[in-house]
């Protein structure tokens, strides 16, 4: 068997590996040791994929911090800020707080050539701070995201008489995603002749790869005959290889025009035999086509698929 290994090198198994997509978790799929794990070195991405009362949390500390540092400076002065008490935090921290916000209520004002000074510096490092700050939030607010939904499952059941794997797919925005597609890959872990594990991926054909619109929902077909990497596999067979299949699929947002991306991978426990989806497909009284998403995950037993 093909496990997971000793980090230190010693080749002790350690257990079934987690997952390559965790579509519910932002934690890191692997640890890497030796790499450098200073958050500056990509501040960017960490500030577009952090939650965003995260983001805004890390505004706020950066609002409080510069306003608390000018508080410091001024305060150095006593008498540096007309009607501040001497020396005063807080008439410092509020005069600051003023002076960054452009607010200017008029009863506190900079008297000293210092205290200019540092209105000056604080004034300049508003429109800094504002324009990263806008930046950032607009960044994050136009990036393309895909609302599909992958059903929680995927099955292997009988179609024109081949047994074949099969997953769903839903459009949960009210547009088309144009010229969609998707590739399915197989993951598993293989040992070589000289003994050595790695992890191999192997793109799976697909009966359907591609849709030209997809606007409500896709069954992603594979067939299991003699070129397939599943012939003959059972969910033993799949577990005992780590596998894990990977879906990606990608296509054009009608209303933004971007392209967009979604993910999901399935587990063996999440693939059932000898199973097939409920329909969800229906039409209304209008002549509306219907997509039920609250059976979209439903599976339903059939007769046992001969074996290939």
């Amino acid at each position: 068997m093909a496990g997971t290994f000793d980090p230190r090198g010693s080749g002790a198994k350690l257990g079934i590996a987690a997952a390559i997509i965790r579509t519910r978790s932002r934690r890191p799929v692997a640890v890497i040791r030796g790499q450098d794990r200073s958050r500056w070195t990509d501040f960017y991405h960490g500030v577009l994929t952090a939650p965003w009362w995260l983001f805004f949390l890390g505004l706020a500390a950066v609002f409080l911090g510069v306003n608390g540092i000018f508080a410091l400076l001024y305060a150095a002065d006593p008498h540096g800020i007309a009607h501040a008490r001497p020396g005063n935090f807080f008439d410092a921290f509020f005069f600051s707080v003023q002076t960054l916000g452009s607010i200017g209520y008029g009863a506190m004002y900079p008297v000293t050539l210092y205290a200019n000074t540092l209105v000056t510096l604080e004034s300049f490092s508003a429109i800094v701070n504002l324009a990263i700050a806008t930046g950032l939030v607009f960044a994050r607010i136009s990036r393309p995201t895909a609302r599909v939904l992958f059903s929680d499952v995927a099955i292997v059941t009988a179609f024109d008489g081949t047994p074949t794997l099969m997953f769903r797919a839903a459009n949960q925005r009210g547009n088309q995603i144009l010229n969609a597609s998707v590739v399915v890959t197989f993951a598993h872990e293989a040992v070589t002749r000289e003994g050595i594990a790695m992890r191999r991926f192997e793109e799976l054909k697909l009966v359907r790869a591609k849709t030209p619109l997809f606007a409500l929902s896709w069954t992603v077909m594979h067939r299991i005959d003699d070129t397939s990497p599943l012939y003959g596999a059972t969910q033993d067979a799949l577990v005992h290889r780590q596998v894990e299949l990977i879906a990606l699929l990608s296509g054009t947002d009608d209303t933004l025009s971007e392209t967009i991306y979604a993910r999901h991978s399935y587990r063996p426990h999440q693939i059932r035999w000898n199973h097939r989806f409920v329909d969800v497909l229906c039409v209304d009284p209008r002549g509306r086509r219907v997509v039920d998403l609250r059976r979209f995950h439903d599976t339903e037993p059939e007769a046992a698929i001969s074996a290939p």
